[in-house]
């Protein structure tokens, strides 16, 4: 387990000093795929660097559970450990980044030993090692191969594959799928997904992208200007985001409206009932009801519906009763009035 107590990071500039971080408290459980997801300036890289002490906190608590020993049985401080005792923490946290930082004078076998050669690994070892590496990340007849010679996906592997070869315990993506194509993303995101399974690595993923957070995390936390502004599981966040931040991320484009009028409008939210429950057929088929789609913004994350739409309901007092009653028995959904809608201050 990672918690992240109170954490704090502030830099001086010449306009005097800067908070990147600001009072930030996580949680990441082992085994976990956290994603850490905001926008450019958000802090995200600020708050990695933080977690294996590159950039030390300027204040609060890094607590770690099982990276050194500690003898007392309990999570210890990252921040108050000697230079040797960091060193040892450091070995099973390991990090894979947007541009794969691969050595480009190394094959990628010897890429990949190369951390091994550093910790003191005998080479015979570290080759094996290696090898069963290599095959790991889908990439066996790579071994001689140099980082030129492979595309942005098979480097991203062979970078993967290096930081798998301290046996971390904990890795950190920065941005590890931002200078790739859609296809190799996903290609990439699997293979992380598959390791963390696999191997019961923790996975802690940073980014600015909703669809990698979508598709791999089981929690998300959402970061703007240095804090959390909400947290949870993937399915409790975007099915209904609570700030500003978490709707300019799950809802980017806003829901769009249609200038339909109507005299009560309701606002639906779907919390993770099947994607293909056709609810507004189903008012008009069961309850003879018929109403308009003024907008809807949803999400289909592993099979799962996530999102809002606003429906505008019949002016017939009896047929709105009947569809929000409906509605209200529906698993999975929860709806609201949305009130002063036509003047523009919809609440």
């Amino acid at each position: 387990m990672i918690e992240l107590k109170d954490l704090c990071k502030t830099f001086p500039t010449e306009q005097g000093p800067f908070l990147a971080l600001d009072h930030v408290n996580i949680t990441i459980n082992d085994g976990d795929i956290y994603g850490i997801i905001g926008m450019s300036g958000a802090g995200k890289s600020t708050l990695v660097r933080c977690i294996n002490l590159l950039e030390r906190p300027s204040q609060g608590q890094v607590l770690a559970d099982g990276l050194v020993e500690s003898g007392r049985g309990a999570p210890v401080d990252l921040c108050t450990l000697s230079p040797a005792q960091l060193r040892q923490a450091r070995r099973s946290i390991s990090m894979i980044f947007q541009q794969f930082n691969l050595l480009m004078q190394r094959t990628c076998l010897k890429n990949i030993c190369f951390p091994m050669e550093i910790a003191g690994v005998p080479a015979a070892q570290a080759r094996k090692r290696a090898l069963e590496l290599l095959d790991i990340v889908g990439l066996p007849d790579k071994a001689g191969a140099y980082p030129a010679q492979l595309s942005g996906g098979q480097k991203q592997r062979i970078a993967i594959a290096r930081a798998l070869a301290s046996d971390p315990k904990v890795l950190l993506c920065d941005e590890a799928t931002s200078a790739l194509d859609p296809t190799t993303t996903r290609s990439i995101l699997r293979l992380i997904q598959d390791i963390n399974r696999r191997l019961g690595i923790t996975v802690i993923v940073i980014t600015h992208e909703m669809a990698v957070v979508e598709e791999i995390c089981s929690h998300v936390a959402i970061l703007d200007h240095g804090r959390v502004m909400e947290q949870g599981t993937v399915e409790e966040v975007f099915s209904n985001p609570k700030t500003e931040a978490g709707r300019k991320l799950v809802y980017p484009d806003g829901v769009i409206l249609d200038p339909v009028k109507t005299s009560r409008v309701v606002r639906i939210a779907f919390n993770g009932g099947s994607s293909y429950e056709p609810l507004i057929a189903s008012l008009a088929i069961d309850c003879g009801v018929k109403v308009n789609i003024l907008g809807a913004d949803t999400k289909n994350i592993n099979g799962q519906a996530f999102g809002t739409m606003l429906i505008g309901l019949p002016d017939n007092e009896a047929e709105a009763a009947k569809a929000i009653a409906y509605i209200k028995s529906q698993p999975n959904v929860t709806m609201e009035e949305v009130r002063n809608y036509h003047d523009g201050s919809a609440e």
